[in-house]
């Protein structure tokens, strides 16, 4: 009997996947977190060509955090390297390319509307792509009727993992949460972990980006948001 190669080469990576699904990769140090998006609040006309995966990749302390659209060359990309002191927002549309160099401990672009939030950890917890995760609940000021459930986990090691987003509180990897940017909601659910080398390049400043302030990539950010 003849076997198709390729044929068994995908069902090799199917079954990879699926273990990583079920059991996940314990206390890896670099590689890919994939996150599925869904969207609410104020999407604007353009919601089926908004970016569909979050994908962060992470070496040690240093993340990337990659909102790319399918099409259109655009994206959101939030970089974090604190041995170099680099807390950069990336803005990509078209042929518009801008970015904002935060401080350490600064609140990144666009999330002005999670200002105030209180966290609160919870004895709750759930399995999400393998990982064990701790659960936290989170009301924003803004929104008072409404309490959000986040899970984390402590078996992926990322130093710091949430230092420049806004649960900098949250002392594990981040694995079903939401951002608020302006008036549009964003919810994140891992699907996927992989190990894998990541190249330190991966998280040096990105070339061929202008800098702007934090007012003016607040706006653009509003504006390619409610297209």
């Amino acid at each position: 009997m003849r076997f198709n190669s390729g044929l068994i080469i995908a069902i090799i990576i199917a079954v990879a996947v699926a273990s990583c699904r079920e059991r996940g990769t314990k206390h890896i140090d670099q590689g890919e977190i994939h996150y599925a998006i869904e969207y609410g609040g104020n999407v604007g006309s353009f919601k089926e060509i908004m970016p569909k995966t979050l994908i962060v990749s992470f070496k040690d302390d240093k993340t990337l955090f990659d909102i790319s659209a399918p099409i259109g060359n655009s994206g959101i990309y939030n970089l974090s390297n604190p041995e170099e002191k680099i807390f950069d927002t990336y803005i990509s549309l078209l042929s518009w390319r801008y970015y904002y160099a935060a401080k350490q401990g600064e609140t990144p672009p666009g999330f002005e509307a999670m200002k105030g939030m209180n966290i609160r950890k919870t004895s709750k917890s759930m399995q999400i792509c393998g990982f064990n995760c701790k659960g936290a609940e989170v009301r924003i000021p803004s929104i008072p009727d409404r309490v959000f459930d986040i899970w984390y986990t402590n078996e992926i090691d990322i130093k710091n993992p949430n230092i420049a987003n806004p649960f900098s509180e949250i002392d594990g990897v981040l694995m079903d949460f939401f951002f608020f940017m302006g008036d549009t909601e964003m919810k994140f659910n891992a699907e996927t972990v992989y190990k894998k080398e990541i190249s330190d390049k991966t998280f040096e400043r990105k070339e061929k980006f202008q800098r702007i302030s934090k007012k003016e990539i607040d706006e653009f950010m509003s504006k390619m948001l409610s297209l």
